[in-house]
């Protein structure tokens, strides 16, 4: 702590999450800045360790793992950054980028990683004939495709996909996404796909989750969460999409200081913010409920439905 430092609150970057992600699909993650998208896909490959709760990948809980055990299964999860220019060590060629996993990781020979690094880089757009340029020498969707290589150079079964498009510009956005859908279908990768653009979500996404403060509040297929959008703050989220009628435009939010996460209601986390708040709302916490097949949310209005004989 230090001698002049004193702890004034706990704040919970993510409480009681419970997401599973099947193989080969992609899982969308939404919601403001700040409420602990990035956390979670760091805490999952175990960058940041948990303070509670477990990660398990195929079976195997990864805070039981230690040393070469998870060295090893960490080979089978990258992570693509969100920003390509500092995710990128300007003082290394992009070879040398792509392929130090393969070093880390004891695969192969010079000779082999080399030429493993040459047809990763010719499967996400880059020419070969690149590989002892530096970073600073491409462009910013460039610099991404080298990000996605070297996520791709060791043959993962998930990756974490932080905001990969919020640093680039929209024209090279829809090429992105075009290479990681078609990355995807090759390779039969898993995505946990987290971003705050929602036409991106719904555009690449099998499901959707939609967090608030820390919590899922809202988890569906993605054709049903953008159609049936069943929370207030999912309503809201959607609402904010700028619509050509501005008169069919509606507020699902209270102009309300969201709660700080140093203290957080021990009732509804919304409700401070919620124009369909209830008396009950400031007294509950609600709880995680599937309101139909595969479609859950965090409301206390779908807790009462379901506690009704």
């Amino acid at each position: 702590m230090g001698l002049f430092r004193r702890e004034v609150g706990i704040v919970k970057a993510v409480d009681g999450v419970d997401l599973e992600i099947g193989r080969g699909e992609t899982l969308g993650l939404v919601g403001e800045s700040g409420c602990g998208k990035s956390t979670l896909g760091r805490v999952i490959l175990d960058l940041e360790p948990p303070t509670e709760g477990r990660v398990i990948f195929d079976g195997q809980d990864l805070s039981s793992l230690n040393g070469e055990k998870l060295h090893q299964i960490r080979r089978r999860m990258q992570i693509i950054f969100q920003d390509p220019y500092s995710s990128l060590n300007p003082r290394q060629t992009v070879g040398r980028i792509i392929g130090e996993g393969l070093i880390i990781h004891r695969i192969g020979t010079p000779a082999e990683r080399k030429e493993r690094v040459r047809q990763i880089m010719e499967v996400v757009g880059l020419r070969p004939e690149q590989i002892n340029r530096y970073p600073h020498e491409f462009s910013g969707g460039q610099r991404q495709r080298i990000g996605i290589a070297r996520a791709l150079a060791l043959h993962p079964e998930l990756v974490i996909c932080d905001e990969p498009l919020s640093a680039l510009d929209v024209s090279i956005q829809a090429q992105v996404i075009n290479l990681l859908q078609d990355l995807q279908q090759e390779f039969n990768l898993t995505y946990l796909f987290i971003s705050h653009d929602l036409s991106v979500v719904r555009h690449i996404s099998d499901r959707v989750a939609v967090m608030y403060l820390g919590q899922v509040v809202e988890l569906a297929e993605a054709d049903e969460l953008f159609s049936n959008p069943s929370h207030p703050y999912t309503r809201a989220l959607l609402d904010a999409i700028p619509l050509p009628d501005p008169n069919r435009a509606k507020k699902h939010w209270k102009e309300a200081r969201e709660p700080s996460g140093q203290a957080l209601p021990e009732s509804c986390i919304f409700q401070p913010r919620c124009t369909q708040t209830e008396p009950e709302c400031e007294k509950n916490s609600p709880k995680l409920q599937e309101i139909s097949t595969g479609h859950w949310v965090k409301c206390l209005a779908y807790n009462r439905v379901s506690a009704r004989p």
